[in-house]
């Protein structure tokens, strides 16, 4: 009688062989490496991510644990430390962004079609970054003075519908957070949702010009000048929606269209939430349900943490 697949194996089965294939022939290496093949090494990192293995050496004794079973998750090859610390030295990291990529690209497909069908906001992605801290004896290149030891920053922008990310870049942990915005994707007709360290009217208006809606807590200080005011439901926590504009001289010139002011009192937090956004169209019921979603983004991190 024929064994039933193990959970590991039908989680890899995701992954077609002919898109493996693609990936290797996209990053030849000069001399192939021995002791360890290239599907047994996407296996071996896989297995570690989704077990939450600490080490390598964690990783081979779980693995070897159960030797019998080897071969139905799809090994073909011994695993050793050593074979494995050689081939994460010497291969091509590369091969596995490749294929990192085209699984996204079809999980964001199949995402982005059920949303598109159930929720009328359509795309929604949530910017924000991370600092991941390293080991400074492995990674001296890394050290950050604020914290003493070795890091860097994930800037992320991360799809909503999944959640998936959409785009991401490594940087310095000195780079600031709404230098971003000038090298994010920019999706016409989605909405950003980001947090005060993005507000930054002139990159904002990047934005805005090219067909984007964002929505961003205020940072203080900024002037406005109201335009028109609308009646919220006060009892939802809600105290204002207006139409505003900037009042300085500097500010109207950064972001010279009309934005929308929207006002709401965490009761649950007692913190008073300032929201701007250049999304007219929907309620603010709505555009606070958007912004509170941003929290996916934090649980994201802590994650892949």
């Amino acid at each position: 009688m024929q064994s039933p697949p193990t959970l590991f194996s039908q989680i890899i089965s995701g992954l077609y062989a002919a898109e493996f294939s693609r990936a290797l022939k996209k990053f030849p290496l000069d001399k192939p490496i021995r002791g360890l093949t290239e599907y047994d090494h996407f296996l071996t990192l896989c297995f570690g991510q989704l077990t939450y293995r600490e080490s390598l050496r964690d990783i081979v004794v779980c693995l070897n644990s159960k030797p019998q079973l080897l071969y139905h998750l799809g090994f073909s090859g011994r695993l050793t430390r050593t074979n494995i610390a050689y081939a994460n030295t010497h291969r091509d990291w590369r091969i596995f962004q490749s294929l990192a990529e085209t699984l996204m690209r079809r999980a964001a497909a199949l995402f982005r079609a059920a949303a598109l069908a159930d929720d009328p906001v359509g795309l929604v992605f949530a910017l924000d970054a991370s600092i991941i801290s390293l080991a400074l004896n492995l990674f001296p290149w890394g050290y950050y003075c604020r914290t003493g030891q070795a890091a860097l920053k994930l800037h992320l922008l991360l799809s909503l519908q999944g959640p998936l990310p959409a785009w991401a870049v490594l940087t310095d942990p000195k780079v600031g957070d709404m230098r971003m915005l000038d090298h994010m994707p920019i999706h016409p007709g989605a909405h950003d949702i980001m947090d005060r360290g993005y507000m930054d009217f002139v990159r904002l208006y990047r934005l805005q010009q090219g067909g984007a809606y964002f929505v961003v807590r205020r940072k203080e200080p900024v002037s406005f000048k109201v335009l028109t005011s609308r009646p919220v439901d006060k009892g939802s926590g809600f105290k204002c929606d207006q139409t505003v504009r900037l009042n300085s001289n500097w500010s109207e010139k950064s972001f010279p269209e009309p934005l929308r002011k929207i006002r709401f009192y965490d009761s649950e937090n007692k913190v008073m939430l300032v929201l701007l956004t250049n999304s007219f169209s929907l309620t603010v019921a709505t555009l606070g349900q958007l912004y509170k979603r941003r929290w996916q983004v934090e649980l994201f991190f802590k994650w892949i943490k």
